[in-house]
């Protein structure tokens, strides 16, 4: 009975949190007057006790002491065994989005473990851009599967397990025809394509299913299971921060796209999981989260909406068992987000908030943004700057970005406009 309890919150919070957006459950702080007294850690001062002056010390002993410490405490180790891929591009059309992109639908299978779902690419380039440059490309996982994001019949529609919808798009943890399109709103690609870039895109289901046991049929069947679980074992969050790297493994070897300018970006759960992968891997020239929240940009310490309790209760298998520790205790953190966050400089990073979404707590995401200054000043690079946490619809910020908008958890067209304007900006397009 307690089983099949667990598996309905979670799998009930799944859809709540990932299909509808955050809710503001009750029982929680969301009175800046009754926040704790706490302390962040300093970013550019080392475990040693040593402050850290020069980009030099930052890389060789302060960088590698945080991303250790994310590692072991937060998620999880990610293992250094690489899976041989054979790649195969399954479809393309030349006349996508109205004749204005090349859509391109590329399988990843993972040659040792051909039972293992493969992982499919949905990717759109660009046709009608000025002069022989490449495109810069997005990268990020989508949560209803690469139909999801577009009505474009020609998507291949997934058998993978998805979650149930109350509209019946999705029957038997299984997509309908009618399921094509229901979050298109979170990918403008018309927008998207018509500014030069190109978008890659995958349903994050096919590394592992979002549930307790979506373990079984994922990467981690095979590297690293939880049968072998240690403390700082990877578990889902580290799963799809990993497959992120594996869609920039793929786009390096295709022509159409500068895998060299390519934007890793996240929302929500994804936020979190676009931090991780940004912050392992420098390949991503630029890092954008919105509305990661707790585990995510968001300052843990702060305790306000999400908590670390609370994640590790409803999302068991997100982080390292190790985490766990830290419940009821942010305190204890000798760390806060704010230095995963300083993991990503000298590169670019923009970090977004919504004004309904007060669970991930927006101020905590600003003020975590803030805090990277120090590390990006070192580069010589100006951040999110001192001032006060912005009104909506006011970015703020150069290589580090900050915005607050209008209404609930989601990706709008307004959070794309900004995101793309942004990275015109550092790519000097």
């Amino acid at each position: 009975m307690q089983i099949r309890l667990l598996k309905f919150v979670i799998l009930t919070g799944f859809l709540f949190n990932a299909v509808t957006g955050y809710g503001q459950p009750a029982g929680f702080n969301y009175d800046e007057a009754k926040l704790p007294p706490y302390t962040l850690p300093d970013p550019l001062v080392t475990s040693a006790g040593k402050r850290v002056t020069t980009t030099s010390q930052w890389e060789k002993i302060r960088r590698p002491e945080l991303l250790k410490l994310f590692a072991t405490q937060v998620y999880g180790k990610t293992p250094e065994r690489r899976l041989k891929t054979r790649y195969e591009v399954i479809l393309v059309d030349s006349m996508a989005l109205g004749g204005t992109a090349i859509r391109k639908q590329i399988s990843v299978f993972w040659t040792e473990y051909p039972n293992l779902p493969s992982l499919d690419i949905l990717l759109y380039v660009p046709k009608n851009r000025s002069g022989a440059e490449k495109p810069p490309v997005f990268v990020g996982l989508n949560y209803m599967a690469n139909h999801s994001v577009s009505t474009e019949p020609g998507i291949v529609l997934s058998t993978r397990w998805l979650p149930n919808r109350e509209d019946k798009k999705v029957v038997n943890n299984r997509a309908t025809e009618a399921a094509r399109g229901v979050q298109q709103s979170r990918w403008p690609l018309e927008l998207i394509v018509s500014k030069g870039y190109s978008v890659a895109t995958a349903y994050y289901g096919d590394l592992e299913p979002d549930h307790a046991e979506g373990w079984k049929t994922g990467i981690r069947s095979v590297l690293d299971p939880p049968t072998n679980q240690k403390s700082d074992s990877w578990q889902a969050i580290g799963v799809w921060a990993w497959g992120m790297s594996r869609m920039l493994d793929y786009l390096e070897t295709d022509g159409s796209v500068d895998a060299k300018r390519a934007i890793v970006i996240g929302h929500s759960r994804q936020g979190k999981a676009a931090l991780w992968a940004g912050a392992q891997d420098s390949r991503f020239a630029a890092v954008i989260a919105n509305e990661s929240g707790e585990g995510g940009a968001t300052l843990s310490k702060r305790v306000f909406g999400e908590t670390i309790e609370r994640i590790n209760t409803t999302f068991p298998y997100w982080f390292c068992p190790q985490y766990r520790t830290y419940n009821g205790k942010p305190e204890a953190l000798p760390f806060d987000q704010h230095e995963l966050l300083a993991l990503i400089a000298p590169r670019p990073l923009y970090v977004a908030s919504a004004q309904g979404d007060q669970w991930a707590d927006p101020k905590g995401e600003f003020l975590s943004a803030q805090k990277t200054d120090p590390v990006y000043q070192l580069y010589g690079k100006k951040g999110i700057g001192p001032g006060a946490w912005p009104p909506i619809h006011q970015p703020v910020g150069e290589t580090v970005r900050y915005h607050i908008r209008a209404g609930e958890h989601d990706v709008k067209r307004y959070d794309w406009e900004q995101f793309i304007d942004f990275a015109d900006k550092n790519f000097k397009r």
